[in-house]
């Protein structure tokens, strides 16, 4: 069986933003027992090494479409934009402003550990923007203006980071 190189058809999935999560999982562990190499192990070695690359692949796409930031970068790869890269810099300046006043308030959580309900506030106002950016990136997409999107993405990394430094220091701070 051949399997398409473009993640929405792997499973088949309307190619688009909106991706129903639920329905991902089930064709997921669909194609993963299907897939799986163990179901290859008597065959042939070629047919064990297609089974292994089918099974990375699936689980390439998967992990694509089930984040959101990467999700955006590949539906802009798609169109042929340089999305994965990591250097891209907003020039928005209010959005940059803020991004460093956040910084400065993870910073002041950082320094006082008894302010866990700072933390969950900053949070609670991370998630805010990056969902807000997420439906902003979605609505531009969708009406086919890819460079606001592409712009919107370079936010969405900001908002994505934040977000990861935000629950890593929370996992520091549970191990105390």
């Amino acid at each position: 069986m051949k399997i398409s190189n473009n993640f929405f058809e792997i499973f088949p999935l309307p190619h688009g933003w909106a991706v129903d999560l639920g329905e991902l999982d089930i064709r997921f562990r669909r194609l993963q027992q299907q897939f799986h190499p163990d179901r290859f192990a008597s065959n042939s070695e070629i047919e064990k090494r297609r089974a292994v690359q089918m099974a990375s692949l699936i689980n390439q796409a998967y992990e694509t479409l089930k984040n959101p930031l990467s999700r955006a970068q590949y539906l802009l790869q798609l169109e042929d934009y340089d999305a994965a890269q990591e250097s891209h810099i907003t020039s928005d300046n209010q959005f940059l402003m803020d991004q460093m006043l956040l910084r400065e308030a993870l910073a002041d959580v950082k320094a006082d550990a008894k302010s866990e309900r700072a933390l969950e506030s900053l949070e609670i106002d991370a998630e805010e923007k990056y969902l807000h950016l997420q439906q902003q990136f979605a609505q531009q997409y969708d009406a086919g203006n890819l460079n606001k999107a592409f712009n919107t993405l370079g936010k969405m990394q900001f908002a994505d980071k934040f977000v990861t430094e935000i629950n890593q220091l929370k996992e520091q701070l549970e191990e105390f």
